[in-house]
C-alpha cells in the first residue's frame, strides 16, 4: 500500500493506491473518490456496543468503511476529512495511543481500534466519558484542525482541552480549572488538561470549540 500525503498543511488528503488484495479502513465518509475496482465494506468494528460506544461517547461515526481492491491491478482512492488541516501519520509497533474525539482518519488492517473509560470528570470538560484506543502493529492516519505541534512531555504540562490531539498511555490526562474559580472563566479559558508524565503528545494550532464560540454570537 502507497499513501501520498497531498494539500499539505492546510488542505491534507491522502492519495491511497491499494496493490491487489491490500485494503485499508477509514472513518465513515471520509472517502473524496475512488477507482472502480475498489469494493466497500461497512461494518461496526469491534461489534455493536464497541461500535455505539465509539459513536455516543467516543465523538467517532459508528461505522467503519474497509476499503478493498478487489482487481488485478493497483487501484486508488482518496481520503479527506471535513475540517481543514493537517492529517499525520504514526507508526504503531505494539503499543498504544489515545485519540480525541474526531481525529482519527483511517488505518491500516492490524491497527486495533477500541473504546476505553476515561472517567466522568472529562463530561464536564465537553469531551466524552469514554476514549478511542489505537494499539498493535500497523500505521494510522490522525487529522489535525490547522497544523500539528508535537511536544514531548517531561512531568507536567498544561493544554487547552481543544488543542490536544492524542497522547500515549504514558501521559495521565486530567481536567482541571485554569485558575480560580472566577479567574477561571473570566479570562475565557475555563477548564485546561493536566498531562502528567512521559511522551510524546499531539496538538493542534486551532481548536474547533474556539470557532464554535467566535461563529455563536455572529449568528443570532
Amino acid at each position: 500500500m502507497e499513501v501520498i500525503e497531498k494539500g499539505r498543511s492546510s488542505f491534507t488528503h491522502l492519495a491511497v493506491t491499494l496493490k491487489p488484495g491490500e485494503k485499508i479502513i477509514s472513518e465513515s465518509g471520509a472517502m473524496a473518490s475512488m477507482d472502480k475496482g475498489i469494493d466497500i465494506h461497512t461494518e461496526l468494528k469491534g461489534g455493536l456496543l464497541s461500535a455505539l460506544a465509539r459513536k455516543i461517547f467516543g465523538g467517532e461515526s459508528a461505522f467503519l468503511n474497509t476499503y478493498f481492491n478487489k482487481g488485478t491491478i493497483p487501484q486508488t482512492l482518496v481520503i479527506s476529512k471535513i475540517t481543514p488541516g493537517d492529517i499525520y501519520r504514526h507508526e504503531l509497533n505494539n503499543e498504544g495511543i489515545y485519540l480525541q474525539p474526531g481525529s482519527f482518519v483511517c488505518c491500516s488492517p492490524s491497527v486495533r481500534l477500541q473504546v476505553k473509560w476515561a472517567g466522568f470528570r472529562f463530561l464536564f470538560g465537553g469531551e466524552g466519558i469514554f476514549r478511542l484506543y489505537a494499539s498493535g502493529v500497523g500505521t494510522i492516519w490522525i487529522g489535525v484542525y490547522g497544523t500539528l505541534v508535537e511536544k514531548e512531555v517531561h512531568g507536567e504540562f498544561i493544554v487547552d482541552t481543544g488543542h490536544l490531539v492524542a497522547y500515549p498511555p504514558t501521559v495521565r490526562y486530567k481536567i482541571q480549572l485554569s485558575g480560580g474559580l472566577i479567574s477561571s472563566f473570566t479570562s475565557g479559558e475555563g477548564l485546561v488538561g493536566r498531562l502528567e508524565g512521559k511522551g510524546k503528545v499531539l496538538l493542534q494550532t486551532r481548536s474547533l470549540g474556539g470557532l464554535v464560540s467566535w461563529l455563536n454570537p455572529r449568528l443570532i
